[in-house]
């Protein structure tokens, strides 16, 4: 019997039971059970521990020995399973069968012992705590990067992901679209802004208040933690932490943590390598070191870097009621199909050019508005010296260039360049392309424009 047959057949047995489908870990029991792994080996390919997984695998067997009647073992499963699946499918025609959740389990003629039915049980509504989520009037087409996200989280059971991209791309908007999206499956579904860069100590007790509000709050950060990770093992939770940047220190190269936040490292890194059936989603314009470490090794983190509408953008300027849309494209792509550049931009032509693209456009320069300068500000006074320094250079550069070519124009060691390239590269400032085995660099237009700007040049 195929093996995929038997894991629908046990799914089936286990929602007539529970309520919830097999997550990952009991999938993955199950196949290597079938194939005669032993619980430490399952245990090593999952980095979790092997005392977890029996517990798992002892809960699981439970539940088939209360739904068949029979005592089911590890030694046993196997056959137990295809000898119930198998009377469950040759008496599918016969009208006396026992039925569970719309499936046969066997005929009182057959020599497995009569099951009696049980209610379907309706899994609990979701929690949901979104807590300072800002509230979205308007969301843009990311059909491509919703699917993406979906999948990574509902159907790979991903541990930890960060969705990254420069300010104003539609991050958020983007979460709390998913979020909408995915809720029926799972218990939990909580949104944390870090704008206000709370302590590990400060987030790790909120979120432990949602599961036992009435419990007592341990004290010590790595209780705190083994807490929350029972909380994510028991419950199938989505957890999405906002503004990540907010912990990482300005004037310094990208995702270094400010000073007594450096347990935030210690919380990421056990959500990433521990057994658990939850997800973070990490929301930044910078990407943070430990996960940019850790999706090299680790098939349960991943980064989705958000880029450019695209067409989608003409929403907005329709909104806008601007003019002249067989320029729409050429704006959309100045302004890299920003969300934010493209509002503060759409206002300024309605206001000063009555709403004509083509007028606008024939300014020399991207125009920069004094909002969108000020969102750009924030995110550039986190530059290193260093960095500053690559990014002047680069904003007087008519074509890409290459790295060779940029330590001919910055006063700085190798290692200071490739550290702040790197740093750049990172913070989504920087424009890439290979060509040959050459990578060239620049930057997008807006941002030369900026930094011709603000450093006069």
């Amino acid at each position: 019997m195929e093996l995929k047959e038997i894991l629908r057949f046990a799914d089936d047995l286990v929602f007539a039971k529970t309520g919830k489908h097999l997550d990952d870990l009991q999938q993955a029991i199950l196949r290597e059970t079938f194939q005669g792994q032993k619980y430490a080996k399952i245990a090593q390919d999952r980095n979790c521990s092997e005392g977890y997984v029996r517990s798992v695998a002892s809960d699981l067997w439970k539940i088939f020995s209360d739904v068949l009647k029979e005592d089911v073992t590890k030694t046993n499963v196997k056959s137990i399973l295809e000898r119930a699946r198998f009377y469950n499918f040759s008496q599918t025609i016969a009208s006396d069968n026992a039925t569970v959740n719309n499936f046969n389990i066997c005929s009182k003629n057959s020599q497995l012992p009569q099951v009696t039915p049980q209610p379907q049980q309706t899994p609990t509504r979701s929690h949901i705590d979104l807590g300072d989520a800002p509230e979205i009037f308007s969301f843009y087409d990311r059909t491509h990067e919703l699917a993406t996200l979906e999948n990574w989280i509902v159907r790979d059971r991903l541990r930890l992901i960060a969705l990254v991209g420069i300010g104003g791309i539609g991050k958020t908007s983007l979460a709390l679209q998913l979020i909408e999206q995915i809720k029926t499956h799972f218990d939990y579904l909580i949104y944390r802004s870090l704008r206000f860069s709370p302590t590990p100590d400060a987030i790790l007790t909120n979120l432990l208040q949602i599961f036992s509000q009435q419990g007592e709050i341990p004290q010590a950060i790595e209780t705190q933690l083994s807490q929350l990770i029972n909380y994510l093992r028991k419950y199938r939770c989505l957890i999405v932490l906002d503004d990540l940047q907010m912990l990482f220190s300005s004037a310094q190269l990208a995702g270094q943590y400010k000073s007594g936040y450096e347990d935030y490292q210690l919380f990421f890194k056990q959500i990433a390598e521990v057994c658990h059936q939850s997800c973070i989603l990490l929301i930044s314009w910078e990407k943070s070191r430990e996960v940019a470490s850790l999706e090299r090794v680790n098939n349960y983190v991943h980064s989705f870097v958000l880029g450019s509408l695209g067409v989608a953008a003409k929403q907005i300027l329709r909104q806008h009621n601007l003019s002249d849309e067989d320029c729409w494209e050429t704006l959309i792509n100045t302004y890299q199909g920003n969300p934010l550049w493209l509002e503060l931009t759409a206002t300024m032509i309605q206001e000063l050019f009555r709403g004509n693209v083509s007028e606008f456009l024939e300014c020399d320069a991207p125009i920069l508005c004094e909002s969108l300068q000020a969102q750009l500000d924030r995110q550039f006074q986190r530059l290193t010296p260093q960095e500053q320094g690559v990014t002047i250079q680069l904003a007087n550069q008519t074509e890409p260039v290459s790295l060779p070519q940029i330590r001919k124009t910055v006063e700085l060691s190798t290692s200071d360049l490739l550290n702040a390239m790197q740093s750049l590269g990172r913070r989504f400032l920087l424009d890439a392309k290979e060509q040959g085995k050459t990578s060239f660099f620049s930057l997008n237009p807006v941002l030369q424009q900026y930094v011709k700007n603000r450093y006069g040049n």
